[in-house]
């Protein structure tokens, strides 16, 4: 089925990401936005905006009924959820296909299995791929720290049913389970719709090590190489690139091909993320998730792959069984780094900071790529994720990457609002990061003690 006429199911620097790759295929688009998001980059270059409702997301962005409605009244034959959102809750997809729309992302069965994470690790497992050892669902927390002993400390506690760092905390021992499980699980709860949660080893010091992937439905998937994802605060990612320079050759190749196994295993369809978690002492990757949507970070693997992920999703989408390239074509070249640009105070324990943009002057040059919806004059809204752009820098190496990443920012302005760009550049220019010395807990636990008043 060729689409024609598709519609954006999201908003913020994908949505317009996702209106250019479809201008580029000579595909129309409409925009759906909530009333806080009326005049934004990307409302002004949709062929069609439709208002969904008032600014809180369960009133707009959160409602499938509401998407599908303004995607048949406006004539769409698809529909693009982005991420976040409605994009991994299979409620969309089989509404989509109920009336007759095409949903550009995986099946609705397949982001119900995926979307477990207890189930995941099942999945994983019949797929030969390593997993750290875990439980199943935990509804208390006397099971969890009954689970904790056997597994032994420290635990990982994670949400059953979704990801993005909600509900999710590290137990050194039964004091922190008991201090922590309740809210973890009403956490997961609101976020989710699901309290139940789940205990896996922490391993510590570990990175945090993904794979691209692409599956055309039929038993085939390639991967577009792997970015390392370790720079986070609370789980949050903060700058990710491509490759993960500090991976044996061997254990690259080997993960790489457990991701493609495992997708290929389960006739995925469309674009994925599979996640791990690497040791660097041990030289060893374990299973973590698997994330059904586009990513945030996919300019990283567009920029070392050259191949445009969302052009190719409208391809699989339309269900062209040629379009996905033999993994011999796919040539991973240089490195990429993205920093994601938020709309936040550093200095006051990362306070959102919503407001009008006075100026919005973001760098150009050779491998320099700015993805945003913002630009001079545009009110940002206190409703949603405080992401507002991402800088994406591509070199021949990690070295140069980071050279062109530093010079990029030191000419990024953004007056009116207060942003992250000089932690940014602090993080860059520190010595552990430019040496690989780093993992998941790095940047609170270290850095930002010594950088970061809190």
């Amino acid at each position: 089925m060729t689409i024609r006429k598709v519609l954006i199911a999201n908003r913020g620097e994908i949505a317009v990401r996702i209106i250019r790759a479809a201008h580029d295929l000579g595909i129309e688009t409409v925009l759906v936005a909530s009333e806080a998001d009326a005049d934004s980059g990307a409302t002004r270059m949709a062929d069609k905006v439709v208002v969904l409702g008032p600014a809180p997301s369960k009133a707009s962005y959160l409602v499938p009924e509401l998407i599908v409605h303004a995607a048949l009244s406006t004539s769409c034959d698809a529909v693009h959820p982005g991420y976040g959102f409605l994009s991994e809750r299979a409620i969309l997809p089989e509404l989509c296909d109920k009336h007759g729309l095409r949903f550009i992302g995986p099946k609705a069965t397949t982001i119900q299995s995926l979307g477990n994470k207890v189930a995941a690790r099942k999945i994983a497992k019949a797929s030969a791929v390593p997993l750290v050892k875990g439980t199943s669902n935990i509804t208390d927390k006397e099971k969890a720290k009954r689970e904790a002993e056997t597994i032994g400390y420290p635990v990982l506690m994670k949400a059953a049913s979704g990801g993005g760092g909600r509900g999710m905390f590290v137990a050194s021992d039964e004091k922190d389970i008991d201090a922590q499980f309740e809210s973890a699980s009403k956490e997961a709860e609101e976020a989710f719709g699901d309290g139940n949660l789940y205990l896996e080893q922490y391993i510590e010091n570990a990175r945090h090590v993904e794979v691209q992937i692409a599956g055309d439905g039929k038993g085939r998937a390639v991967h577009f190489g792997d970015r390392d994802c370790s720079v986070q605060r609370r789980y949050q990612k903060m700058i990710e690139e491509g490759p993960c320079s500090i991976m044996s050759d061997t254990s690259r190749e080997s993960m790489r091909s457990a991701a493609v196994k495992l997708m290929a295993d389960l006739n995925y369809s469309n674009l994925g993320t599979v996640e791990f978690v690497y040791d660097p002492k041990r030289d060893e990757f374990f299973f973590i998730e698997v994330n059904t949507r586009i990513q945030v970070e996919h300019p990283v693997s567009e920029q070392v792959s050259g191949v445009d992920l969302i052009k190719l999703q409208f391809a699989l989408a339309e269900g062209n069984p040629n379009v996905l390239p033999a993994q011999n074509q796919i040539v991973i070249k240089g490195h990429a780094i993205e920093c994601r640009i938020n709309a936040e105070d550093p200095e006051n324990n990362f306070f959102p900071s919503p407001g009008r943009i006075a100026n919005w002057s973001p760098p150009q040059g050779s491998g320099i790529r700015v993805d945003s919806h913002c630009f001079s004059g545009y009110q940002v809204p206190p409703f949603y994720d405080s992401m507002i752009g991402k800088l994406i820098i591509t070199a021949p190496d990690r070295n140069a990457a980071i050279a062109r990443a530093i010079a990029a920012l030191e000419n990024f302005s953004i007056e009116g609002i207060k942003t992250n760009l000089n932690l940014l550049l602090d993080v860059l220019r520190d010595q552990c990061f430019r040496d690989n010395r780093f993992s998941t807990k790095w940047l609170e636990n270290d850095f930002l003690n010594s950088h970061v008043r809190d």
